[in-house]
């Protein structure tokens, strides 16, 4: 093992230690850990502006309801925003302070050590970290430029000498270049040993990028490549011969991502394609960690309450194995009992902690490669469409032949062609929808009219067991459907 990859190993193995003996007690680290946020509540504006004595009396939130004093969560300073999808809305901004990002810093540090302990034999230490291009105009606000900034200044400038990130390329506004860029940098980087992404479907589009442009890639690194690499490229790749070293893709591997990481598996045979457990701007939240054969949360950093389907709340040691709940979180950048929407299952437990399994979003959500579709966004571009002659109207997500959403409609007086292209033009008013399609992770949206739809969809739907009677057509169908229903909805007569 590379003697800095040891040394490395050895300065974060205390914050390890640490959080694996708080695996241990959980009872004990979250309630001092909730001591320790109802102080920073009690300092904040928002929190003075509520007069409450006990933890029970904050009121759970959701993204709107705070939105209008987002600047007054926390005493603490704001370093940056970052954007995300809203719950209600096309996106949302998070307040990030230094207390948030060494939360991220944490989950980083004990991530690493488990790796450099218990995982694969690392000898570069070369890591790709996903890069998002600017494919929008930049915002008003200071945002991360990529996804290092997560990290402290130190921790960025020790990982900087293993990074592979080609000057500026955050700063690239057109995809097709972004995606020939990247390509150079990690074909250039044959010792590459680490790949950490968010949406598998992400990495899928650069490799296929090289896969069809790998004549032109070869040509354009010829003198920067060994003549084995180039001949390599000359012909059609294979990715498992083109980065040899690879020993771990870290990447979303649940739910909906579930399909894209098995397809980055059979592509990378021998490489390690570690889910990334629970992480999203606003908090880290579970972690996978190799001993535990799962995701241990993050419970020396986040607050956790367990919301399960009848509306009880629970705290983290009284969760049962195989229960569903949905996640309700307070971290050190202002967000108190904020409803997260991530619903998790618990799996098992590893010391005293229960291992937490990502199952989806709360029914409101479509997410096929990290677009975060919300029913209240999908009805709002609806209601500017010309529909006025519709009936029937639902949004369907589908993996065939490709992750795309089709508009489903009973009929429609404008050619269907046209009204995709608004539909598409409307999604895009959602930041992460128009990257994805900016990257082709996603394909446009399309139409399909079948004066036939509801009851196709009815009777689909009791084949699975549900009565007919009781059946909603929701606006936002958050389960992609599959190839048979999707052929039988197409089949207009």
């Amino acid at each position: 093992m590379n003697i800095f990859i040891q040394i490395f190993g050895k300065i974060i193995a205390p914050a390890a230690n640490r959080f694996n003996r708080a695996l241990k007690k959980p009872e004990i680290t979250q309630k001092n850990l909730q001591k320790e946020l109802f102080r920073r509540f009690t300092q904040s504006e928002y929190g003075k502006s509520l007069n409450i004595i006990h933890w029970r009396q904050i009121p759970i939130v959701e993204y709107q309801d705070i939105e209008s004093c987002i600047n007054n969560l926390t005493s603490e300073p704001i370093i940056f925003y970052e954007k995300t999808s809203g719950s209600r809305s096309a996106a949302k901004l998070i307040p990030y302070t230094k207390a948030l990002r060494r939360s991220f810093n944490h989950m980083f540090c004990v991530w690493a050590h488990d790796l450099i302990v218990n995982g694969p034999k690392f000898s570069t230490g070369r890591i790709y970290f996903c890069i998002s291009p600017q494919l929008t105009p930049p915002a008003d606000v200071t945002t991360l430029q990529d996804d290092s900034q997560y990290l402290d200044g130190w921790l960025r400038a020790i990982l900087s000498h293993f990074l592979v990130s080609p000057p500026g390329i955050q700063h690239i506004h057109n995809a097709e270049e972004f995606k020939h860029k990247l390509s150079q940098a990690l074909l250039l980087a044959e010792d590459l040993e680490i790949i950490s992404i968010w949406s598998p479907s992400f990495l899928k589009v650069i490799l296929d990028y090289i896969y069809s442009h790998h004549k032109q890639l070869a040509e354009s690194l010829k003198t920067k490549i060994s003549a084995e690499r180039y001949n390599l490229l000359l012909a059609p790749p294979e990715y498992s011969k083109l980065w040899r070293h690879l020993k771990l893709i870290s990447c979303w591997d649940s739910a909906n991502a579930a399909d894209g990481a098995q397809t980055l598996r059979k592509l990378f045979p021998g490489v390690l394609v570690q889910g990334k457990g629970l992480l999203a701007t606003e908090a880290p939240m579970t972690i996978p960690l190799i001993p535990a054969k799962g995701c241990v949360p993050m419970l020396d950093e986040v607050f956790f309450e367990f919301e399960d389907e009848k509306g009880n709340i629970h705290l983290l040691h009284e969760l049962k194995k195989a229960e569903v709940y949905e996640i309700i979180i307070s971290q050190k950048g202002g967000l108190y009992r904020y409803r997260i929407k991530d619903r998790v299952r618990v799996t098992h437990f590893y010391h005293a902690t229960p291992c937490l399994e990502f199952i989806g979003r709360t029914q409101e959500i479509s997410d096929l490669v990290g677009e975060k579709l919300h029913s209240e966004f999908v009805r709002q571009v609806l209601d500017n469409l010309p529909l006025a002659e519709t009936n029937f109207k639902t949004f369907i997500p589908t993996h065939i032949p490709t992750a795309r959403y089709i508009l489903l409609l009973d009929t429609a007086n404008t050619d269907t062609l046209e009204l995709a292209e608004k539909l598409d033009t409307l999604l895009q008013q959602s930041p992460q929808y128009r990257h994805a399609r900016l990257l082709d992770q996603l394909a446009p949206a399309s139409i399909i009219v079948n004066p036939h739809a509801a009851e196709i969809l009815s009777l689909h739907k009791t084949r699975e067991g549900k009565k007919w009677g009781d059946l909603k057509h929701d606006i936002l169908n958050t389960v992609p459907i599959n190839r048979e229903l999707l052929s039988e909805l197409s089949n207009v007569f």
